[in-house]
């Protein structure tokens, strides 16, 4: 959990980066220039020379070549032929070295017994693909560049064709299918650790999907579970599900089984009334703080508002800037008790944050009185007061977070790649990147390098025991 959602924040941050990157390239071209320009006048004027920062060191564990340039046997001012050894200079330069791909060419030599004449031979080797002519290593490359680094099967294809292997977009296609296949066991027991939790954190984000020559807008679902927040030693993990549209009946058949509490936006499709009340333990809803102050943030935002006015917009409002900065009070508060456990995190709330948040609700019934019911703050208060039970559940429920950052976390990293891989091939290659994703997520939620995660799994799983899988996971 994150706290405060810092939008204006994250704009500046982004355009400031792009600037000191044009910053940084226009320096050192003027750099460049400068010094040709003071080398070729043979002037005494002194040379722009940018300040650079202090490098930080190479990793020790990276590969060193060292080059040593032959040294001088006579002095290049008498010719004398006396040299000693002063001192050395080391110049480090980074270089890549391309990749290397190789043939492991893995022989079993047949023995006939001279006695009974029988064949004796060695077992052949399995893989954890049928046709298994890719290494373990190599899948979990392809695999994770496609769904890891978002880099698709052409690109990768084009990729080996430059390093002079001829590996077909369709031959890569098939390798990720039996890839992800080999690993449906392990998403599995993923998934089953992942609604074992008391609660959990839910968010959706749309997905583009191909058929039948047009695109439609999917959508790729994300549960979370992660008790760190509260103190809890259970391992996190994050379970990803693809749909072809935002219907209801696709989270219901996600969570028909699921009974705890659920951190989401106010989304009603997650378990209307009729589901919930078949279910012997209904889902509870704890709704997310976050959403309810992007929608006076909007409204508060000086610098959308400065935009606006140009384009006759509405000006800023003062009663969004006013909740803004109520919403922060108890953020602040939520910071200091993260990691705690759930009765400290209670007890800290019951002290410090209900009274601001009961004071909050009294000052929004208040300011609703006063406004038109046509006002855009109307709304951002009606999306609070309408379901204050929902938000106000964080203040008897320690295991409860303020927000649910932590489901929109996990989406993030597709928000951004969407445009990348254009589309989703067909609703099979959307749950395929569910599947995929589930295990990226999960291990990077544990810190577990996922490529390295994958190529160990591929080399252990066809030898690999059904019953102890769960010493696979991540």
């Amino acid at each position: 959990m994150r706290g405060q959602r810092s939008e204006r924040t994250a704009r500046l941050l982004d355009k400031l980066e792009l600037q000191l990157e044009e910053l940084v390239m226009a320096a050192s071209e003027d750099e460049a220039v400068a010094q040709q320009v003071a080398s070729a006048k043979a002037s005494s004027v002194r040379s722009f020379t940018r300040k650079r920062p202090v490098r930080k060191p190479w990793p020790e564990n990276i590969e060193r070549e060292r080059v040593v340039i032959a040294a001088p046997t006579i002095c290049a001012c008498c010719g004398g032929s006396r040299l000693s050894k002063l001192s050395e200079y080391i110049t480090e330069t980074l270089q890549e070295v391309p990749r290397r791909v190789k043939v492991i060419e893995t022989m079993r030599e047949k023995f006939t017994c001279r006695d009974c004449e029988a064949i004796s031979q060695p077992p052949a080797l399995f893989h954890a693909t049928p046709r298994g002519f890719i290494g373990a290593q190599l899948l979990a490359t392809i695999l994770f560049d496609k769904f890891g680094m978002h880099i698709p099967l052409n690109r990768q294809s084009t990729r080996f064709e430059c390093e002079g292997i001829d590996l077909s977009t369709s031959t890569l296609a098939d390798q990720v299918g039996l890839g992800t296949s080999a690993l449906m066991p392990l998403f599995n027991l993923i998934e089953k650790h992942d609604f074992a939790a008391e609660r959990l954190h839910g968010d959706d984000t749309n997905n583009p999907i191909r058929a039948k020559g047009k695109c439609t807008t999917g959508h790729i679902w994300t549960y979370v579970r992660d008790d760190q927040p509260f103190g809890g030693e259970t391992p996190p993990a994050a379970v990803y599900y693809a749909s072809g549209d935002r219907r209801g009946e696709h989270p219901q058949k996600h969570l028909a089984r699921y009974g705890g509490i659920l951190q989401t936006d106010c989304y009603n499709g997650f378990e209307p009334i009729a589901v919930a009340q078949m279910k012997e333990v209904p889902i509870t809803f704890a709704f997310c703080h976050a959403h309810a102050r992007r929608k006076f943030f909007e409204l508060a935002d000086i610098e959308k508002s400065a935009r606006d006015r140009k384009r006759n917009g509405k000006p800023r409002s003062p009663i969004a800037l006013d909740a803004v900065k109520r919403f922060d009070a108890r953020f602040e508060i939520e910071r200091q008790i993260n990691g705690l456990s759930a009765i400290e995190r209670v007890n800290v709330r019951q002290e410090k944050s209900k009274p601001l948040f009961d004071d909050m609700h009294e000052w929004l019934i208040k300011e609703r009185a006063t406004l038109s019911s046509s006002s855009d703050v109307v709304k951002a208060m009606d999306y609070m007061l309408k379901r204050w039970k929902g938000f106000a559940r964080f203040l008897a429920d320690g295991r409860i977070c303020l927000t649910n950052n932590a489901a929109e976390r996990a989406l993030r990293g597709i928000a951004l790649v969407r445009r990348n891989w254009t589309f989703a091939g067909s609703q099979r290659g959307a749950d395929r990147a569910a599947i995929m994703l589930t295990f990226i997520m999960t291990c990077c939620l544990n810190d577990v390098d996922p490529k390295a995660w994958l190529a160990d799994v591929f080399a252990r799983l066809p030898n690999h025991p059904n019953t102890r899988l769960h010493e696979l996971l991540p």
